[in-house]
């Protein structure tokens, strides 16, 4: 019998399970252009009201990574560890634990986006650098990861081909918050871009996808699952993004504040979340024990081999190395504001998302693909979450190209804060890992 999606449709809405034979016709069909829109768009959103089974959801994210370009990374000797973020804000961390890796032997390949929303990109930041190439050759890609022991470019648009198209579908049908569908897209990236294990950074909280730690536990459990599927070690941490992640939002000041971190230095936030996610990365290279992994990354911190590698791979990406060994070297925005306290008290609230919406205002962010990003722009924090403030005392600092800019952003950073009289409740920074044993509590 000849197979319709009509009736997959009908299959899927009524709870159907889908075969592989059935999810292979469906993406095969979709990407050479013999399916319509029309037909997928109500596939989408039969799978957001009914879900999928797990076994359904890794058949159908090893059909999408196999509907694109798929990397060969086997030239590269040594374990290849990718890492993967579901977004936030002020997380700069792929810049800290990639040349750290790199610095304890491991190989750390890794193509990233560009920040859309209130979440910021890899790309984007890497791009402050003045000179910085992201778009490489494979050969390239490769050659860089042989010679610096890590390069990070941007995604093609030719890898695992059916998520570009599906995503671009589930943005305007109102079908993106799906955990089958977004486990799906990230890990079927994964799976096509050629590292041998991945560790996924699942972010919790008000400045994430995934609001409530339940949710993200479930797309973990689904990613980890579907790594297990394919043969393909996979482990997630799962990370609080109530508050942003360090102290600068926006591109050039990430970058600048990750090499704080390289160089020993930097907010405890990030500096404990980076070294986490590198031990992470380097225990599923068959390092060792979470400890002695973590262990491994604070030294290459200390003996400053990460941030050489830094260094190193900026290099070779054609980047002016000079804004790494002084941040003053960077292009500077032309307008800035200080944004004071009104009262005496604690930091009880400092609300992620709206945080990144300031920075967006401010230039440092995207309202569309097509947005144009200044890289100066952004927000330096002089105050964290639960720290005691006076009033006046500075709570952060703005940063723009023009004044409107800044009187729209100082206007939004108001409401990202609230200062109470009692200290509040300490933030835990990691809530817990999973691996294809199940989930562990930290």
């Amino acid at each position: 019998m000849n197979m319709n999606m009509y009736d997959l449709i009908t299959k899927k809405k009524h709870s159907g399970t889908l075969t592989k034979k059935e999810l292979s016709y469906m993406i095969d069909g979709y990407v050479s252009g013999d399916i319509p829109d029309y037909q997928m768009s109500a596939m989408l959103m039969a799978i957001w009201f009914c879900g999928m089974t797990q076994k359904e959801t890794a058949m159908l994210t090893q059909i999408m990574a196999a509907s694109g370009d798929q990397i060969d990374l086997s030239s590269i000797k040594g374990a290849k560890i990718d890492k993967h973020s579901t977004g936030g804000v002020g997380d700069k961390t792929t810049l800290i634990v990639s040349p750290i890796v790199a610095a304890c032997g491991c190989k750390a390949p890794k193509m990233s986006g560009r920040g859309l929303g209130h979440t910021g990109g890899t790309i984007d930041k890497l791009e402050s650098i003045p000179g910085f190439r992201t778009s490489l050759t494979q050969e390239e890609f490769i050659s860089t990861v042989k010679e610096c022991g890590l390069s990070l470019i941007a995604q093609t648009g030719t890898l695992a081909r059916a998520d570009k198209l599906l995503y671009a579908l589930r943005d305007v049908t109102a079908t993106v918050d799906s955990i089958p569908l977004i486990a799906s897209s990230i890990m079927s990236k994964k799976l096509a871009s050629g590292a041998d294990a991945v560790l996924l950074d699942v972010k919790v909280g008000r400045g994430a996808f995934m609001k409530t730690l339940e949710e993200a536990r479930e797309l973990a459990e689904t990613m980890v699952a579907i790594g297990k599927t394919a043969n393909f070690p996979t482990a997630a941490l799962l990370t609080n993004m109530d508050a942003p992640l360090g102290c600068a939002v926006g591109n050039s000041l990430e970058v600048a504040e990750a090499v704080s971190v390289l160089r020993g230095a930097g907010p405890d936030d990030l500096r404990t979340v980076s070294l986490a996610l590198a031990a992470g990365m380097l225990q599923l290279a068959g390092l060792g024990t979470f400890d002695e992994c973590q262990a491994r990354a604070e030294n290459a911190i200390r003996s400053g081999a990460a941030f050489e590698a830094l260094v190193r791979m900026t290099a070779a990406q054609g980047g002016d190395t000079a804004v790494l060994h002084d941040a003053a070297n960077f292009p500077q925005a032309r307008m800035q504001r200080t944004i004071t306290a009104d009262a005496d008290g604690y930091l009880t609230r400092l609300d992620a998302e709206a945080v990144g919406r300031t920075a967006v205002l401010l230039g440092a962010g995207r309202m569309t693909k097509e947005s144009a990003i200044n890289h100066a722009a952004g927000i330096i924090l002089h105050k964290k979450y639960g720290d005691t403030v006076t009033e006046g005392a500075p709570l952060a600092t703005l940063y723009a190209e023009n004044e409107e800019q800044i009187a729209a952003g100082a206007e939004r950073f108001r409401a990202a804060f609230e200062i109470g009289a009692a200290a509040p409740a300490p933030m835990k920074l990691i809530y817990g890992a999973v691996d294809a044993e199940g989930w562990h509590e930290r």
